[in-house]
């Protein structure tokens, strides 16, 4: 703590080192209301700080295509740029690449947190990266179509029974389940709701009794109640949202930013006329939301990794995070901000239906072979959910295929790396 204060109080305080100010550079959107909170927060930020500059370089909103820039910047040893914002699921990998700095020399403190967003940036008890704000898989429900949402699958299938029949509507429910990773975060959550996780300590136990379950759940609902069209199986998050947005669907499942865009009754059948929360789950399971969202992290060859966390630390204050809810909608990550009038201000979804969906997220599998792992599980769950292998069968192969792979990468749980 005694590091930072000084670098605040240097920056801050003492003007413009002899030769100029420090330079820090920062990769950002260039586009939409995140990108223009950002660059107000930042020219706030410099104005607080003379002493530092920060340069933002505008890179691709696509997360894949980021991420592949990012890998060859930092596989190159470049020292730019300082600062790197990182899908929730890329900390580990670059973590363990060496390429991002553990944050722990400078003191944050983690108790201010949700507790999953801390444990899901950690890597072999080190913290790399702070998480800036956090998105989670939820339950859009109608309201009204019923006057509370489903805590179980039974309810659920029920609820969705009455309105197709009662109500004339065209789906149950939806969700993403075309073959890419929005098909293992949806996995998640049914494995959560049955009690299961997919690693276990460097043991991959997803074809466990409660995955069997989860994925027996989510087939059953298109093929035996007929909850979920089989259409979803090419459905990303778009396809699902303009059903459920033109009324064709009573829940849903998706994440938060589809909550503003189905507000405006210009566009949408349902403005006004829905809600979200938890996931449902088995009585041997509890409710299960994926966890997502943006980690700041700096680059291990920064030249300035003092003036870089100095960044970091003012755009992950509270008020900061209140700006962002206000006006990009996205979701704070300090557990305090959830209990005061501010946010409830702010957000657009209520505050308690909030914290309860963020009190109920679960990390993928924190692993530097994240993205490897989860494009086996990927091919092998559409396998079955397209009835090319039975659920059994199917989560046999993809737990085999993925302990393989853990294996042969030394975090298996009978390697010397096993992930903790």
């Amino acid at each position: 703590m005694a590091l930072i204060a000084a670098v605040l109080l240097w920056a801050g305080c003492g003007g413009e080192p002899a030769n100029g100010p420090i330079e820090i550079t920062f990769p950002v959107s260039a586009l939409g209301a995140e990108s223009q909170v950002v660059r107000r927060q930042l020219a706030r930020f410099m104005g607080e700080h003379p002493g530092i500059r920060v340069l933002q370089r505008e890179t691709p909103d696509a997360a894949d295509q980021r991420h592949q820039l990012f890998v060859q910047w930092l596989n190159a040893g470049a020292d730019d740029p300082d600062i790197l914002s990182l899908d929730v699921i890329w900390t580990p990998e670059f973590a363990a690449a060496g390429w991002i700095l553990p944050l722990d020399r400078f003191g944050p403190d983690t108790a201010e947190f949700f507790p999953t967003t801390i444990s899901a940036n950690r890597w072999r008890d080190s913290l790399y990266a702070l998480p800036w704000f956090v998105d989670v898989g939820m339950l859009y429900w109608r309201t009204d179509l019923m006057r509370v949402a489903p805590r179980t699958f039974e309810e659920l299938r029920r609820a969705a029974g009455r309105a197709r029949r009662d109500q004339g509507i065209r789906h149950g429910l939806v969700w993403q389940g075309a073959r890419y990773e929005g098909l293992v975060a949806t996995f998640v959550e049914y494995l959560g709701g049955y009690g299961g996780r997919i690693l276990d300590d460097g043991r991959v136990v997803v074809a466990s009794k409660a995955g069997l379950g989860a994925l027996t759940e989510m087939r059953d609902e298109i093929y035996a109640s007929g909850t979920v069209p089989s259409a979803v199986l090419t459905w990303h998050e778009e396809e699902t949202r303009l059903a459920f947005q033109n009324g064709e669907a009573a829940f849903m499942r998706n994440w938060p930013y589809a909550y503003g865009l189905m507000q405006d009754s210009a566009g949408s059948r349902v403005a006004g006329k829905y809600a979200v929360t938890a996931m449902p789950a088995a009585p041997q399971g509890a409710p299960t939301a994926t966890l997502g969202g943006t980690q700041l992290a700096i680059n291990r060859n920064s030249e300035h990794p003092e003036a870089a966390w100095s960044v970091i630390e003012y755009l992950t204050r509270p008020e900061q995070m209140l700006e962002r809810a206000e006006v990009v909608g996205q979701f704070p990550t300090r557990l305090a901000l959830y209990q005061g009038p501010e946010l409830g201000e702010a957000l657009s979804i209520p505050t308690a239906d909030v914290r309860r969906v963020v009190e109920s997220a679960v990390p993928r599998p924190v692993t530097p072979v994240y993205s490897q792992l989860s494009e086996i599980l990927q091919i092998h769950l559409h396998r079955a959910l397209t009835r090319q292998r039975t659920p059994a069968a199917a989560l046999r192969e993809a737990q085999a295929e993925m302990q393989q792979l853990l294996n042969r990468s030394g975090l298996g749980a009978t390697g010397s790396r096993a992930a903790r």
